[in-house]
């Protein structure tokens, strides 16, 4: 088994849908086999325009032959481990790339670099996977505890470089996955509620609004922004239990068993329906949208 990076734009020709699906030709199929069983990492190229970089995470759950085009495969993705970056990853920073492996004995980027698909080494995915999760005290351990403070002095410990295979095992926790889903999220609406349109930042800088799952976790609904709303507190608590819902073209609905939805409809924004993302592919899907509407909204 061994890491490994697919290339991917939102503006494919191929049938992607990078938490469930990678289609590829069979050019590439010997190095994608060597990632069975083991973790990619997704990179939008550098010529798109405001290019994401490395943009998610996700196991490989095994390969098949696409039983729609000839010569065709499909990388299915194992349920549940697709991972937005909250702090996506750049290809190049300054005169530095992520992917070092990239290199040739010059220093230079070597054609490798033009695969879609490619094996990733293990460092290169340590360091871009510990990037994309970003720094934080309540997640990454200090080497050793901190000492004890001299008078009112404080210190800063420092965090400890994780192994690629511990890496793996943080991808799978649910307090990274809640952190990293929550930036994705905010950043695609703007840290804007998307039902009542109030952008509200607290005193600290933080954004007063909730990444609220569509399809919930419990119910095998995925971490991927298409799958989020933001939402203040009490539209996050509405939507929940079913008081509010969204129709196919996302107008907002109110439940008739509300007991006072007249309230309910005069904090939705003036359109009436949800101000959804400017990127498509981060906008809700019709089918977490369906979920919602069929198994939690109070008709």
């Amino acid at each position: 088994m061994a890491f490994g990076v697919f290339l991917h734009r939102t503006d494919s020709i191929y049938d992607d849908v990078p938490s469930e699906r990678y289609q590829f030709t069979k050019q590439y199929l010997t190095r994608a086999q060597q990632c069975e069983g083991d973790w990619i990492v997704y990179l939008e190229p550098s010529k798109i325009r405001h290019t994401k970089g490395y943009f998610a995470v996700a196991k490989l759950q095994g390969i098949i032959p696409d039983p729609r085009k000839p010569d065709m495969f499909l990388a299915i993705i194992a349920p549940g481990t697709y991972l937005d970056f909250g702090d996506p990853v750049p290809f190049r920073e300054e005169n530095t790339i992520f992917e070092q492996g990239l290199l040739n004995d010059i220093g230079k980027l070597s054609g490798r670099a033009q695969a879609a698909v490619r094996t990733l080494a293990a460092t290169d995915f340590a360091r871009i996977v510990e990037r994309g999760l970003g720094r934080d005290e309540s997640i990454l351990p200090r080497v050793d505890p901190p000492p004890a403070p001299q008078g009112f002095e404080e210190g800063q410990g420092s965090f400890q470089h994780v192994s690629p295979r511990e890496r793996v095992v943080q991808l799978t926790n649910r307090a990274i996955r809640d952190r990293n889903f929550r930036k994705t999220v905010l950043r695609a609406y703007d840290d804007r509620c998307a039902i009542t349109g109030m952008r509200l930042v607290n005193g600290g800088g933080r954004a007063e609004v909730e990444a609220a799952h569509i399809r919930p976790v419990e119910h095998d609904g995925p971490d991927i922004v298409s799958n989020g709303l933001a939402l203040s507190g009490t539209a996050h608590w509405m939507f929940d239990r079913g008081l509010v819902a969204l129709r196919d073209d996302l107008a907002v609905m109110v439940s008739r068993q509300a007991n006072d939805p007249e309230s309910i409809r005069s904090i939705v924004n003036p359109t009436g329906k949800l101000i959804a993302p400017g990127r498509l592919s981060e906008r809700p899907r019709p089918e977490f949208v369906q979920w919602h509407r069929e198994n939690c909204f109070k008709h």
